[in-house]
């Protein structure tokens, strides 16, 4: 079938996070269904430029601060132009943005998928009556996980029977497949023995991930089991504040700041264990990632982390900012080799019947074509 319904993928910018991830991948999935278009309120970002050299159309608005109209004009043109059938909004400025093009007349039906939260995340009252004004019938909201639909109802006053759940999916193929030389390449490139306790932070280095909680846990961990490595994967606005509190810490030769990385199933196959300090979160791909991998998990206790890991069955959850719990965690696990490959087994298997990335696409394919009009096939 050609492609002649046309999806507008609406975002701040395609750097690499888990909106932006999902998006890339319903277009090249489902690309031979749609016609896809990428609009970002504010840059391009590194996953944006692949896709415009995959031959993606994208088109850059330039946000300015605070609420800009300009933007929101064109916007409203922009989609005219594209002659936009659905505009799929990630996160809420986005969906926020779709609203307002059609204050002044008529607008495409708009999914809003919600990817995580705010910390704290509070009720909106100014956000609660704007959604009612603004939103239509035919518009559709989604939540990654129930924590963030349910925030949805409860802080942006978003009716319930609008929204659903769409869980985070991802290629599970590529973190399943086991490189026998992975584990050992990896570590003799970090500079890591064979028999260290090696635990993998993946994430954005910013406020949210809460790296301070993860140096807290490393040291309390470091007392306890010298051979332990901690690895953080990822960019951000915080490096230089984590780099000082690594200092101040003295954990230099324990945590390794990676940077961004493009081997991020190589780099869990060289770890033992999956970490993430959060204060909040949607449905995190890197947990459902590091648990395709056969990897225990350790993490925070925020937004959705419990409804992708089983307390003691997958892996364990502590209240956010204590690291004494999470060291505690990461300590058993360290002297407990079987233990690890128990609830690592676990995850896999949690992951598999769960978290595809086929399911995933399988579900905005029937949101899309019940927007749309079309038969789903």
């Amino acid at each position: 079938m050609s492609p002649k319904i046309t999806i507008v993928q609406l975002l701040h910018s395609m750097t690499v996070g888990g909106a932006e991830v999902l998006a890339a991948g319903l277009a090249r999935r489902l690309g031979d269904r749609y016609r896809f278009v990428f609009v970002c309120l504010d840059s391009v970002g590194e996953l944006g430029e692949q896709l415009r050299d995959e031959g993606f159309p994208l088109v850059v608005l330039h946000r300015g601060t605070g609420i800009d109209w300009t933007c929101s004009r064109a916007l409203k043109e922009e989609l005219k132009s594209q002659e936009a059938t659905i505009v799929h909004a990630h996160q809420y400025t986005p969906f926020f943005y779709a609203l307002t093009t059609g204050i002044s007349g008529r607008r495409p039906p708009i999914l809003f998928t919600e990817h995580g939260r705010f910390f704290p995340d509070l009720p909106n009252r100014k956000h609660a009556i704007f959604n009612r004004l603004l939103m239509r019938k035919n518009d559709r909201i989604v939540g990654v996980g129930e924590a963030v639909r349910k925030a949805l109802v409860d802080n942006e006053g978003i009716p319930e029977n609008r929204t659903q759940v769409i869980y985070n999916g991802i290629d599970l193929t590529k973190f399943e497949a086991t490189d026998a030389s992975a584990r050992s390449r990896i570590r003799n490139e970090l500079a890591i023995g064979e028999n260290d306790f090696v635990v993998s932070l993946v994430g954005r280095l910013n406020d949210l991930k809460d790296h301070s909680t993860a140096i807290r846990t490393a040291r309390r961990v470091a007392e306890q089991l010298p051979n332990f490595r901690m690895l953080f994967v990822g960019e951000g606005e915080e490096r230089t504040k984590i780099e000082a509190e690594i200092r101040e810490a003295q954990l230099e030769q324990t945590i390794t700041l990676l940077g961004t990385r493009h081997d991020i199933p190589e780099i869990l196959q060289a770890s033992d264990v999956c970490f993430l300090s959060s204060l909040s979160e949607g449905i995190p791909l890197t947990l459902i990632e590091g648990m395709a991998a056969g990897l225990p998990v350790v993490a925070t206790d925020v937004g959705g982390n419990s409804e992708v890991v089983i307390q003691d069955k997958t892996g364990y959850l502590a209240p956010s900012g204590d690291d004494e719990t999470l060291a505690s965690y990461l300590i058993t696990l360290g002297k407990d080799p079987a233990l690890r490959s128990r609830l690592g087994e676990s995850g896999r298997q949690r992951a598999r019947q769960h978290f595809s990335e086929i399911e995933n696409h399988r579900r905005y394919q029937e949101l899309y074509d019940a927007m749309s009009g079309i038969a789903s096939t």
